[in-house]
């Protein structure tokens, strides 16, 4: 059990929500806007995606990225950014029967360094790191971090001075962290974030999210969450777990059935079930001492 729980609200990530629910954040304003109400509602960090304002589409653009984190940091509300690394590693085969040519129309594969431009750019206290590949949700989509990707990824954060949340899907995932750490390509104090019931990974029964959670070493951070109707009750699974907690519209619009959220929504819920178990909320400036962040100027 963890007594002491910080909040990660994952704002808008790059899923085609923004067609089911006209609260998903789309432009660089409203995706600040809504990081902004989530601290004010209790997350301690914000996951932040963006998307291109004309479509919704998943964006990589770095002066978008740009405008929601000058937006945040102007802002007095304090809270912890972390900017997704995630984008750019998306292989799309042609087909069951005929794989190759692949789809280049969906597929986007870029290196290295030009997955971290704009963490490089603009220096957020935390980045992404999805630390294998898998089978992602349907169809001939393959979510891809090589072991040399995922490797020159994690030097590059590392001597970006960032920390990495490393994302962990399945068990694989987590050995591959477990060597990344090993090799001192990742730095203590270490952050996990167990992805959980996301189709083809780690399903997210007690049962599976207790066994990652008892392969994490003791003397690093993790949190849990799911997705969809999960995610909710997944807030005092993590609790219970000893984990920390993500909740947010890219995982999830609704508050209940039926009943679409915000993000400051989806916080303020977690924050009544985590104080209802009489757990203390943690705030961005205790999650900097516990990870060793330097707030920005």
């Amino acid at each position: 059990m963890n007594w002491e729980v910080f909040i990660t609200c994952a704002v808008t990530g790059a899923g085609a929500t923004t067609v089911k629910s006209d609260k998903v954040p789309v432009t660089p304003d409203e995706i600040a806007a809504e990081a902004l109400a989530a601290a004010r509602a209790g997350a301690a960090v914000a996951h932040i995606h963006v998307r291109d304002p004309a479509t919704g589409a998943p964006s990589r653009d770095v002066d978008l990225y740009r405008a929601v984190v000058d937006k945040v940091r102007a802002d007095d509300t304090d809270v912890v950014l972390n900017l997704t690394a995630g984008m750019g590693g998306d292989l799309v085969f042609g087909s069951a029967d005929a794989p190759l040519p692949l789809n280049l129309a969906q597929t986007d594969m870029i290196g290295a360094a030009e997955r971290l431009a704009h963490v490089a750019a603009l220096r957020p206290e935390l980045c992404t790191l999805d630390c294998g590949t898998m089978n992602f949700a349907e169809g001939d989509y393959v979510m891809t971090n090589t072991p040399s990707m995922l490797r020159a990824m994690a030097g590059r954060i590392r001597d970006l001075g960032v920390r990495p949340e490393i994302e962990v899907f399945d068990f694989g995932h987590l050995v591959m962290a477990k060597d990344l750490v090993r090799e001192g390509l990742i730095e203590p104090p270490v952050l996990v974030q167990l992805c959980m019931g996301i189709p083809y990974g780690a399903p997210n029964d007690p049962l599976s999210l207790m066994a990652l959670a008892n392969a994490i070493p003791s003397d690093w951070t993790f949190s849990a969450f799911s997705i969809g109707r999960m995610q909710l009750p997944y807030v005092a699974m993590a609790a219970l777990a000893g984990g920390h907690v993500r909740v947010g519209l890219e995982d999830n619009i609704y508050l209940s059935k039926g009943v679409l959220a915000s993000n400051a929504d989806l916080v303020a819920r977690a924050v009544t079930i985590l104080e209802a178990m009489n757990v203390t909320v943690l705030g961005p400036a205790a999650v900097r001492e516990r990870l060793k962040l330097s707030k920005p100027e």
